[in-house]
């Protein structure tokens, strides 16, 4: 068979350390969320929410075949999201810093460069630099919610199948408040932490 002459370079492996999802070490993406006691009033520790643009959707899903890898990576402009393994399994999540601009913003690139690109659902967004992205643990009774915009790849976890609570929009999958960025690498995770 030949050749079109189309082929591209297979993608470069990089190789990520997770970091423990702790509430200051998971600060520029959301927040992480541990049991706090009964009767305790609303604070700084509860979920910052925003499904102000939406119905609110709260469900157990469940995921099969997430291994330790991710060559996608996606965010939600319109909301929120909280997301929480169900029996407090060891999973992982892949984000970067959220990178939407604001609509009033007459700009073509944000200021480090990146071209600035409206989504196919109206939204101004710059792709995240592939050297941002982190990937934090999380292991035990604890969720994260991710910042409105966070850009997010996983869950990911070692075994078949999990489920996860998730809060989200309605919606948010449907009507296509989500956009998928194909990184030019793939991304793999040293367990050994």
């Amino acid at each position: 068979m030949g050749s079109s002459g189309d082929s591209k370079p297979a993608p470069e492996v990089v190789e990520l350390k997770p970091i423990e999802a702790t509430p200051s070490s998971f600060e520029g993406y959301g927040q992480v969320i541990e049991a706090s006691p009964d009767g305790a009033g609303f604070g700084p520790q509860d979920a910052q929410l925003d499904l102000s643009r939406g119905v609110p959707r709260f469900y157990i899903m469940q995921l099969e075949n997430r291994p330790l890898k991710f060559s996608t990576i996606t965010h939600h402009a319109s909301v929120t999201q909280c997301l929480g393994s169900v029996g407090g399994h060891v999973w992982y999540l892949g984000v970067a810093k959220p990178s939407i601009v604001d609509d009033s913003e007459k700009v073509d690139h944000d200021t480090r460069g990146r071209n600035i690109v409206r989504s196919a659902c109206g939204h101004l967004y710059a792709s995240p630099d592939v050297e941002g992205v982190k990937v934090f643990r999380v292991a035990g009774t604890k969720f994260l919610k991710l910042n409105r915009g966070t850009w997010h790849a996983g869950p990911l976890f070692k075994t078949d199948t999990m489920d996860f609570y998730n809060l989200e929009l309605s919606n948010t999958n449907v009507s296509r408040f989500f956009l998928s960025l194909s990184l030019s690498l793939s991304l793999s995770l040293l367990t050994n932490c």
